[in-house]
């Protein structure tokens, strides 16, 4: 199970830790993913989606149907 957002396609990032000693140690920042389920009222049908908390946002303001529009051709192909 991969750790990327379906509309955005945001995924892990990698950086340093720093401690109070100025050391350096890999780690690594985790997008703030979550499984949500979607009523498409053009249709029909649910869908399930793994999304990052930003995009659940704009999904509240604007509608599932405009993000859709403006989302990649591989997302729409996986609701048809």
């Amino acid at each position: 199970m991969s750790k990327v957002c379906d509309i955005t396609g945001k995924k892990t990032l990698f950086g340093n830790k720093v401690s109070h000693a100025n050391n350096k140690s890999r780690r690594k920042f985790y997008p703030n993913l979550q499984k949500k389920k979607f009523y498409i009222q053009e249709k029909d049908c649910w869908i399930k989606l793994k999304l990052c908390t930003s995009v659940i946002r704009t999904i509240n303001k604007h509608g599932i149907s405009h993000i859709l529009k403006k989302s990649n051709k591989s997302l729409l192909k996986k609701i048809i």
